[in-house]
């Protein structure tokens, strides 16, 4: 059997005829001909900033060897840009990274006492709470009621209450004392530092 030669088809970024519906999912914008408005609003620094006709825009495009890319379809008209689709593509990725790294991730830290805890144990959790606030982790303590011990939910309030009061000067209250289920819960988030 011959082995046909690998012919390169065209660039899927090249527009072609696409039906309705064959939008690739991988694809999250319109470009060339999948673009569906008749007048378009041209943006950036290679063309004169205006209003086109569809078939104006692609010419455009084309004679830059470039792709019209449809950036907000929601403006009336649409805004394209004309760029090199892949490179606007990895350009888009790289933003969006950026801004996940600046992005502050909010670090939870939970404490357990039992509504018996001693004292040794409470200023050991203390310091660890203590810890975590100043690393600008939010903290939940909460009160571990077990059996019978759902009796002393008053014991756990006044414990949680109290841890509250001992980290008044690295964090504030977020949510006062709830009993959920067989917990009792209480919030803590730390205090913004003066700059």
């Amino acid at each position: 059997m011959e082995k046909k030669p690998f012919v390169p088809g065209p660039r899927r970024n090249q527009g072609g005829p696409v039906r309705r519906g064959d939008r690739n999912v991988k694809d999250p914008y319109n470009i060339n001909e999948r673009i569906r408005a008749r007048e378009v609003r041209l943006v950036g620094d290679n063309v004169t900033t205006g209003i086109y006709s569809i078939q104006e825009a692609i010419r455009i495009a084309d004679e830059q060897g470039l792709d019209l890319i449809e950036i907000s379809p929601t403006a009336n008209p649409p805004v394209c840009k004309i760029l090199d689709y892949q490179k606007f593509l990895y350009q888009q990725k790289k933003h969006q990274k950026e801004q996940k790294a600046k992005a502050q991730k909010v670090v939870v830290k939970e404490i357990r006492f039992g509504p018996q805890t001693d004292d040794h144990d409470y200023n050991f959790k203390l310091k660890h709470a203590m810890g975590f606030l100043q690393e600008g982790a939010k903290v939940k303590a909460y009160v571990f009621f077990r059996g019978r011990s759902i009796l002393f939910k008053e014991q756990g309030e006044v414990l949680l209450l109290r841890f509250a009061n001992d980290l008044e000067e690295y964090g504030k209250v977020e949510q006062m004392p709830v009993l959920e289920g067989k917990r009792m819960i209480i919030m803590l988030s730390p205090k913004k530092k003066p700059q």
